[in-house]
């Protein structure tokens, strides 16, 4: 029957390149958003330490531009809260909320691309692999005799499709549920932080 030649496969499966698209996409936004939580990364509490000693020194404006700095999710929720410090607590409330909101959308940027990859790709697979099936037919059905040695390798050859579709999913789906664990740890945290940076403002 002979080896499978890859590389051959890959030249004549148009799925194949969708695939290699795909995984090409998921590398790259999966790197992006490590670099993005890398970079976001900070303590809270740390944070509020130093804010609050600021704020002690009268030092409010200082505070808030120190944390507008930081990129950090945690970080432009509370320079969010020291901008609108005069406001009531309720006002206070509201508009840390709708922070804590768009810094989320900021960290799940990205994720929906790897979410539908880790989806999609296997299905992709399996189409590539359905059309690999009906070519080996036809390749047995114009030979008119050999029996199953004249598709076997057309078929292990279509079945590469769903290896490859697979390999794609796999890692896209962990990665996924890896950054959504991520968003949802930061999240909390800027909750936690929110509420603290209310007692620390006194708002009433």
């Amino acid at each position: 029957m002979g080896e499978i030649q890859y590389l051959q496969i890959f030249k004549e499966s148009f799925t194949l390149v969708i695939l290699l698209f795909c995984s090409v996409l998921s590398v790259a936004f999966t790197f992006e958003r490590l670099i993005f939580f890398w970079k976001s990364k900070v303590d809270g509490d740390r944070l509020l330490a130093g804010v609050s000693k600021l704020l002690e020194s009268g030092k409010a404006e200082e505070a808030q531009a120190a944390c507008q700095k930081n990129m950090a999710p945690v970080s432009q929720v509370v320079a969010y809260g020291l901008l609108h410090r005069k406001r009531s607590r309720l006002e206070l409330e509201e508009l840390l909320a709708s922070k804590r909101l768009e810094e989320r959308m900021r960290m799940e940027k990205f994720l929906v691309v790897l979410g539908t990859m880790g989806n999609t790709a296997p299905f992709i697979g399996l189409f590539g692999t359905v059309v690999g099936i009906i070519k080996a037919f036809r390749d047995l059905a114009l030979a008119g005799a050999g029996g199953p040695a004249v598709v076997a390798k057309g078929i292990a050859e279509a079945l590469v499709a769903t290896a490859g579709g697979l390999a794609v999913a796999i890692p896209a789906v962990i990665v996924y549920n890896y950054f959504m664990r991520k968003v949802k740890d930061r999240s909390v945290e800027m909750e936690v932080v929110s509420a603290r940076l209310l007692v620390l403002l006194g708002a009433k």
